[in-house]
């Protein structure tokens, strides 16, 4: 397990030097899913291989820095999606190298609450990326896995927060749940004394993302409209994991209508849809999906055929 910290406040360099110094985990789903599929060679296809990967924030991550790395000088092409990366690296070199991987269950195990509040980011970080991708696709954007890639990069720094320092992380959490009209960045800087998206911005940089995605997660860069694609979804998702009643959520819908030309209720139905379609995926994170908590509408089926919110223990 990762060392615990006592609850401490340090500059972006601190956060940013203390949150790389181990390897990243990934989920325990991801190492079995990949693990399957290196088994057999005739399920291993590059498309399944890359479905693996995109449900898991950290693996997607971990991918994408190692083909920044190691990529040849002469390339001056960045690779920015799993597709792309699983093309240039080949599936072989891809099973080879990321063979051994360490997970989250594993690092966290003797901390639940950490182990819990990690995954929960993760299943809220799949929905934001479905959510960008389904307005990425009715926006016509150019590059539709750029913006999902995105959306589900947005909050990793959250993540290995949880791994690298889970008293802070957990103390955030509970002041959020504490307070609902709490904004995180004032919970997150009272606790660590900078925001995550200072730390997010300079990590980026340190640990050479994309330029591109770097741009798409920045959250100042939301009078520009990929870039608003990924902060409405990232920001629907995190308002929706409180609640379908959170405050907050109405004016994430006008936002993304402003976005996207259509009415605030048709955002709001959309994103039901996703919702529920993400809830299906709910065992690879261990947590209950947002849908979990919506009252459905009359004559919609839950994903498990019930009218009502999803019973999933």
């Amino acid at each position: 397990m990762a060392t615990v910290l006592q609850p401490a406040k340090g500059s972006v360099d601190h956060w940013v030097q203390l949150l790389g110094r181990n390897d990243m985990p990934v989920l325990g789903r991801t190492v079995a899913e990949l693990a399957a599929l290196a088994a057999n060679e005739e399920q291993a296809t590059p498309q399944r291989v890359a479905a693996v990967v995109l449900h898991d924030p950290l693996m997607t991550f971990k991918v994408l820095q190692y083909i920044q790395l190691n990529r040849p000088a002469r390339q001056s092409t960045e690779i920015t999606t799993i597709a792309h990366a699983l093309m240039m690296l080949g599936l072989q070199p891809f099973f080879e190298h990321f063979r051994a991987q360490q997970t989250v269950e594993s690092r966290l195990g003797a901390f639940p609450p950490a182990l819990v509040g990690l995954r929960c980011v993760a299943s809220r970080a799949r929905h934001a990326a479905l959510y960008a991708r389904d307005w990425a696709v009715l926006r016509h954007d150019i590059e539709i896995d750029e913006v999902m890639t995105a959306a589900l990069l947005h909050d990793v720094v959250e993540m290995m927060l949880w791994c690298a320092a889970p008293l802070q992380a957990l103390r955030i959490e509970q002041a959020l749940r504490a307070d609902r009209r709490l904004r995180s960045e004032h919970a997150q800087r009272a606790v660590l004394g900078v925001s995550l998206l200072e730390v997010s911005g300079e990590a980026c940089r340190r640990w050479r993302m994309p330029e591109v995605l770097q741009c798409l997660i920045d959250d100042h860069r939301i009078n520009r409209p990929r870039e608003a694609n990924v902060v409405h979804a990232v920001a629907v998702a995190r308002h929706s994991a409180r609640g379908w009643s959170d405050p907050a959520l109405p004016d994430d819908y006008e936002g993304a209508a402003r976005l996207l030309g259509i009415g605030s209720e048709a955002v709001r139905m959309r994103v039901i849809r996703v919702a529920l379609s993400a809830a299906r995926e709910w065992e690879w994170y261990g947590v209950r999906p947002a849908a979990a908590w919506l009252p459905l509408l009359p004559g919609s089926a839950a994903p498990d055929g019930r009218l009502f919110a999803l019973d999933l223990e």
